[in-house]
């Protein structure tokens, strides 16, 4: 039987105009549709969930201990799930951890219709819920990389950012409404089906080919994959560098519900529009990024833009109306998306794909971060208030992002270390005619600097 693969993608970096390109590959096409549908069932059930969770206990702890639940698990097995994605195909992975999720919404779904939910069901259901992400994300990821190059990942990650971004917007509004409207039940089982129909489209993605076929141990390429992160100071550098506002700022999601429940009294309706007002920040911050293609001053533009995230974040937490706080929240999250699309591409694009999943699975790791910060913001804004909470976290933000500007020369340099590795991308692209097999794993660590 033969085994059905990306094809290899040539053609220019996408600039302001070559984005569409992107679509016209098939494959690009149906990643991207399973992504879109995937994120909008995960970014309405995580409003679903703060809700049922709230309305369960009524503590602002709790909906801290849910997503810590989450964190634990993606922090612990961030770095097996890596290791994974450069061992085995990708998009079977992708595909069993999307049916492992499917099921056991189903299995929460079910008591909850039977009247029996409970609020230890929900700790236990996204505990095991984490523990697949860390598998899943690394190798979705990785096949974006596969399908377009190094050279187009700018506009296609960015656009992949726009679309999660989107459902951001939609997710919330809609379940917000439905929970309003039609009860939560009702968004449960929406959200499931999404989650079904994402299953559907990753199923349509061609297998992408396996990075690395090496004979060593999980845990020696576990080992592998540390050494390089150690030894590519840069790459380094940028992962801990992205951790900043994941970490102090962004758990303010959290504790939205309390924002809108306590703080600006707007009930479901409200915390449905905080939520979309993020998004649509969001969407507004990736898709610049996707317009502005592989333009120079990446850092500049970071750096700007994570001052400017934790300034608006500061101001939102501390406003005093709903209507001003929607405008504030919603520039915060623009600049975030632009600041942390920007920084989890340049790292896909220093990177080479042999130790892509892994080198994703430290990313998987940061990304775990706002709910690892969930339970010590949650705990704070029951002492001080959950907006004294966000606004101190959101100024701490800005300064620790200035002390690390200034103490890293690695990141002071990164345009120039990007512009090289576009180099080396349009100069292996070029030595390989179209059709050509892949490289070996060698070969490409070889390329890669490693």
């Amino acid at each position: 039987m033969t085994v059905k693969q990306f094809p290899r993608v040539h053609g220019p970096p996408p600039g302001r105009g070559g984005l569409a390109g992107l679509f016209r590959e098939r494959q690009f096409r149906w990643l991207y549709i399973s992504n879109t549908t995937f994120f909008l069932a995960m970014q309405g059930q995580l409003v679903v969930r703060a809700w049922l969770v709230f309305s369960i206990t009524g503590r602002e702890l709790a909906l801290g201990l849910v997503t810590l639940m989450v964190a634990l698990a993606m922090l612990s097995l961030g770095p097996v799930g890596g290791v994974v994605a450069d061992r085995f195909e990708r998009r079977s992975l992708v595909v069993a951890g999307q049916t492992t999720v499917v099921v056991a919404e189903l299995v929460v779904l079910s008591l909850l219709l039977g009247g029996r939910l409970e609020f230890w069901h929900i700790l236990v259901q996204v505990a095991f819920v984490g523990a697949v992400f860390p598998f899943v994300m690394p190798a979705r990821n990785a096949i974006i990389a596969n399908v377009v190059g190094r050279r187009r990942l700018t506009g296609a990650m960015a656009l992949t950012m726009t679309a999660m971004n989107v459902t951001r917007v939609v997710g919330p509004a809609v379940a917000g409404a439905l929970i309003g409207a039609a009860g939560v039940t009702v968004a449960y089982s929406i959200n499931v089906a999404l989650y079904a129909l994402a299953l559907a489209g990753m199923m349509a993605v061609g297998r992408a080919p396996v990075a690395d076929r090496a004979d060593s141990s999980l845990l020696q390429n576990m080992a592998e994959g540390f050494r390089y992160v150690r030894e590519h100071r840069l790459v380094l550098v940028l992962l801990f560098f992205g951790l900043v506002p994941m970490f102090l700022v962004m758990p303010f999601q959290t504790l939205l519900v309390v924002f809108a429940e306590e703080i600006w009294e707007v009930g479901p309706r409200g915390f449905g529009m905080l939520s979309g007002a993020a998004g649509i920040g969001g969407v507004v911050g990736a898709a610049f990024v996707a317009w502005r293609g592989n333009a120079s001053r990446r850092l500049r533009l970071m750096m700007a833009s994570v001052f400017a995230f934790g300034l608006l974040m500061m101001g939102f937490a501390l406003s005093p109306w709903f209507w001003l706080a929607l405008p504030l929240l919603l520039a915060g999250s623009a600049f975030q998306a632009i600041y942390t699309t920007l920084n989890n591409t340049a790292i896909h694009v220093l990177i080479p794909d042999s130790v892509r999943g892994r080198v994703s699975g430290f990313l998987t790791m940061s990304f775990s971060l706002p709910m690892l910060g969930a339970v010590p913001i949650s705990a704070l804004a029951e002492v001080w208030g959950a907006a004294l909470s966000v606004g101190l976290a959101s100024l701490l933000a800005v300064v620790v992002a200035v002390v690390f500007y200034l103490a890293s020369p690695d990141l002071r340099r990164m345009d120039l270390s990007i512009l090289k590795a576009f180099r080396e991308a349009i100069v292996l692209d070029a030595d390989r005619p179209s059709g050509a097999r892949p490289a070996s794993p060698a070969a490409r660590r070889t390329a890669g600097g490693e």
